[in-house]
């Protein structure tokens, strides 16, 4: 997968390098090409940005910069043009699997108080939000972006199944984990996990992941595939009123 990323601090993006991520952009499983946006200033100043048309604070970034920088991005690795902004849709566990099945992204992180509306509307392809606060620029929000899609690209995660697995893989959150030692602060790890008995294990993990969707985020049980099972068991969660 091709990403490209328009920044004004490019630097921020170092931390790509480490981890798995790391590890599957020396494989070039992912390519990121990061362009600087004050390598694309409108003149000797290094100017990007200027003042909004009909007052308010802050600074905007200007379209001619932006465009500059996204007519040197070669059209058949460009793909979807994304802005990250707090207008945009929200990102969630759907959206990062749809945005990771594309073979090219390009994303735009904003600075100060936004992008000039015309860019947006000649070349943004489209909007996200990774949550309803506020950052001080798109990169951190880039960074989660690309973490959360990368996830889906084979090779970047060894185990498939632990993908597969994680909390709103299946619609709902994932359920408490435990490890060694048996005894922490005299607390012990639950019995059924030493019992060795897989079906009981796995009927335990599915149950506190419905428990906890239900106490922490029972919005999400809204839109999540339930099985009968699950069904009957949330019909009995919510009778004992357990919130």
């Amino acid at each position: 997968m091709n990403i490209n990323i328009i920044t004004l601090f490019p630097e921020i993006f170092e931390a790509l390098n480490y981890g798995l991520l790391g590890q599957a952009i020396d494989r070039e499983d992912i390519k990121i090409n990061i362009l600087d946006l004050r390598e694309y200033q409108i003149n000797k100043h290094g100017q990007v940005d200027d003042k909004p048309y009909g007052g308010g604070e802050g600074m905007v970034l200007m379209a001619e910069p932006l465009e500059k920088s996204l007519k040197d991005i070669p059209l058949d690795v460009l793909g979807k043009v994304i802005n990250l902004s707090p207008q945009g849709k929200l990102l969630n566990h759907e959206k990062a699997k749809e945005f990771s099945s594309l073979t090219s992204i390009t994303i735009i992180s904003g600075r100060y108080e936004g992008i000039d509306e015309r860019f947006i509307s000649q070349y943004v392809d489209e909007e996200i939000s990774i949550g309803d606060f506020v950052l001080s620029g798109g990169e951190f929000a880039a960074l989660s972006l690309i973490d959360s899609l990368s996830r889906f690209i084979p090779g970047v995660i060894g185990n498939k199944i632990s993908v597969e697995q994680d909390s709103l893989s299946q619609g709902i959150l994932k359920g408490p984990v435990f490890t060694r030692p048996e005894n922490f602060n005299s607390e012990l790890v639950p019995e059924v996990l030493l019992s060795g008995d897989h079906k009981k294990i796995q009927e335990w993990k599915d149950n506190q992941a419905l428990e906890r969707t239900f106490k922490r985020r029972p919005e999400l049980l809204k839109s999540a595939k339930l099985t009968k099972k699950q069904k009957k068991l949330l019909e009995e969660l919510a009778s004992k009123d357990i919130l």
